[in-house]
């Protein structure tokens, strides 16, 4: 650990806190429907795509109305892109000739972009078409997050609104986050990353010949488009296999602190955008301060287990830091910080192998997206995924002084309650669940490349990703198999809807809600007590869920270390 690695640390996170407030005033201005900036040249767009598609902007919807235009739209979106992935070979724009997707590789590919997840079983520059690329993934890169965005909008209208059935229109959402955010800041993003010195081309593969002597064939395209949605949507699919540690797809030391602010830069501001929403900036403020709490926690326990020999390096007498899996030009200290932050968020983007990370180092990630991946979170998935911890938090605050728990006004109840439950706990049931039938069927059992605590950790950490819809991968699992596709497909699926549309219920019966002005009693929801009380609620649930298989794979892993015992490679 050094002085110059908490220096990228410090310069990291006032970089994002400073873009929260003015981000999120218009990212506000934008959902409520008020003039913008970008207006004049986006809204006569905005007003004839709705002509097109016959949607009245001022027709709002129930949550029942919300849930089902959501799920429509997000399934169309999951046929089309199977449909594109599984016709690529005759279609355009294929300068390589790649062949068409196999059917369970197009099924988990098209869930996973569907999802926001981008976990990726395949490598992209050997496997997909510049059209597969930009129409199929880029595509959903923008729709699925613009579709979260969605989902957290219309439950902050419900903890903002009073005795009314409607939470606004997801078609009207979906376009404007879509028009107003995340096109205007990925082009800019797009273009910054080009003068970096990242591809952007349709042309074909480049043919070198090496000072050996050697001909080599390197893979350019469309890189720096898919780059900025995949870090500003959280998406974190890679255009090529080694992701954000290829240097066609990460450049410099600017390119790599760009990416890390981009992939915070919205769901940090989304905080913000609740507090104005809802009246009142400093409860966008505490939950943010609960997320940055979790999140220096995490950056403090990953940096000092990679700066620091592991137990058989020691026993071997090597002192320095862990330097396998990582890229060199960014070191210990920049990887510990973007791997603790893609998966406080859910993106999935990695410039080192967490495969390589040390038993600590790796458990961080494995924890972060254990947690709901609350800690910032994906656009909009981080805030409304912490918005039901902040339930459950009230409800067990509401019964340690034996009142009726309020939050905003609103009275929290047994309905509430149950759909943020019922949110949490999906979760756990996919991550667990597929983790205990791949570790005892021989289908699940071939994958992993390492025995013992580790070889479990990597089919963990692979079902924990997708359930998370995070996308990133330990890089040591065969997961390109009929029966890691088709589960881990599955748990994605699971992992996103299955927590969308309670959110969407719990914001439907709040917004009916008339009301009540705070008294005595009501436990204060913007200081260090409450937010002292959210970050305790989110350890200890993912401690008692997680900590068992936590036990089996990484803290095991680090005791046996400590020991001096390794384990042989093989599944």
């Amino acid at each position: 650990m050094t002085l110059q690695g908490w220096m990228q640390i410090a310069l990291y996170g006032a970089v994002v806190l400073a873009l929260v407030k003015p981000l999120g005033g218009y990212m506000t201005r934008v959902f409520n429907g008020e003039r913008t900036l970008l207006s004049p040249v986006v809204a006569p767009f905005e007003r004839g795509l709705y002509r097109l598609s016959g949607i009245d902007a001022r027709q709002e919807q129930s949550w029942l109305g919300y849930a089902g235009a959501m799920v429509v739209f997000n399934g169309l979106g999951f046929v089309l892109l199977y449909a594109l992935l599984r016709l690529q070979a005759g279609l355009p724009l294929n300068p390589a000739g790649q062949a068409a997707v196999a059917p369970d590789l197009a099924f988990n590919t098209a869930a996973s972009f569907v999802t926001n997840t981008n976990w990726q079983s395949y490598g992209g520059e050997t496997t997909l078409s510049y059209l597969s690329q930009m129409l199929g993934l880029t595509v959903q890169n923008f729709v699925s997050a613009a579709s979260g965005m969605a989902v957290a909008v219309a439950l902050i209208r419900g903890f903002g609104r009073a005795s009314t059935k409607t939470l606004g229109s997801f078609w009207v959402d979906l376009t404007r986050a879509t028009l107003y955010v995340l096109l205007p800041l990925c082009l800019l993003l797009a273009l910054v990353l080009v003068s970096q010195g990242m591809p952007q081309t349709l042309g074909p593969s480049v043919e070198a010949t090496t000072l050996e002597g050697i001909r080599q064939t390197i893979a350019v395209g469309p890189v720096a488009s898919q780059v900025a949605i995949k870090m500003l949507g959280t998406n974190g699919g890679g255009f090529f296999n080694a992701n954000a540690a290829h240097p066609f797809e990460n450049p410099t030391a600017l390119s790599n602190l760009l990416q890390m602010v981009a992939i915070f830069a919205i769901g940090a501001a989304m905080t913000n955008v609740f507090g104005r929403m809802v009246g009142d900036e400093r409860q966008g403020w505490a939950i943010l301060s609960a997320m940055g709490v979790l999140f220096l926690a995490g950056v403090l326990v990953t940096y000092w287990a990679e700066a620091n020999p592991n137990g058989v390096l020691a026993h071997l007498g090597l002192s320095g830091g862990n330097m396998e899996g990582k890229e060199v030009r960014f070191g210990i200290a920049a990887s510990a910080l973007f791997a603790t932050i893609t998966t406080a968020a859910s993106c999935g983007a990695v410039n080192a192998m967490h495969d390589s990370f040390t038993a600590l180092g790796g458990l961080v990630p494995l924890l972060n997206m254990q947690l709901g991946e609350v800690i910032v979170g994906g656009v909009g998935a981080g805030l409304y995924g912490m918005l039901v911890f902040v339930i459950v938090a009230i409800f067990v605050a509401g019964l340690m002084v034996g009142r009726t728990p309020e939050y905003l006004g609103k009275k929290i109840e047994a309905r509430e309650v149950k759909m943020a439950m019922l949110g949490i706990l999906c979760l756990p049931l996919a991550m667990l669940g597929f983790t205990a039938l791949a570790t005892v069927l021989p289908a699940g059992l071939a994958g992993p490349a390492n025995a013992g605590p580790h070889g479990f950790s990597e089919i963990l950490y692979a079902y924990t990703s997708a359930a998370a819809n995070n996308g990133s991968a330990f890089g040591g699992l065969t997961a390109n198999t009929p029966f890691y596709n088709a589960t881990l497909a599955v748990a994605m699926l699971l992992g996103r809807f299955f927590v969308k549309i309670p959110v969407l219920a719990i914001a439907g019966s709040l917004a009916a809600k008339k009301t009540v002005p705070a008294s005595a009693g009501t436990l204060p929801t913007h200081g260090g007590l409450f937010v002292g009380l959210l970050v305790g609620v989110v350890l200890i649930i993912g401690g008692l869920t997680f900590f068992p298989s936590l036990a089996l794979g990484p803290i095991v892993e680090h005791l046996a270390g400590e020991a001096g015992q390794t384990f042989p490679a093989g599944g």
